[in-house]
């Protein structure tokens, strides 16, 4: 091999690398809507689970609003286990869960930074 050949050579391999590392990512995605929407509502809901536990931890949430909030989780869960029941999330429903989420998320900011302390 010359000093000409050797860059492309290099090239080629990182091309082949990054193809068989991309096809693996690519493979990991869910296929459907209701899958992908699934794995988001989830994935929010537990972030949103450990904003509550850290409010707790650190005492910018009390008990009574651990309480609430932790209600509010449990409701859209419920209702994502509904949505998803028949096997199809429509898109109504997808928007659905997510005003719900965005509701929960807004409360738990609002109870993070409202001044109040765990006593």
């Amino acid at each position: 091999m010359n000093f000409l050949t050797k860059p492309l050579h290099a090239a080629a391999i990182a091309a082949i690398g990054l193809a068989v590392l991309g096809g693996n990512a690519w493979a990991q995605v869910p296929a459907s809507l209701g899958e992908r929407q699934a794995a988001r509502v989830d994935n929010r809901q537990d972030r949103q689970s450990e904003r509550i536990t850290q409010g707790v931890e650190s005492g910018q949430i009390t008990a009574r609003e651990q309480v609430r909030l932790e209600r509010q989780q449990r409701h859209v869960n419920r209702l994502e286990r509904r949505t998803e029941a028949d096997g199809h999330v429509t898109a109504r429903e997808a928007v659905r869960v997510e005003h719900a989420q965005d509701r929960a998320s807004r409360r738990i900011l609002r109870n993070k930074h409202d001044r109040q302390l765990r006593g």
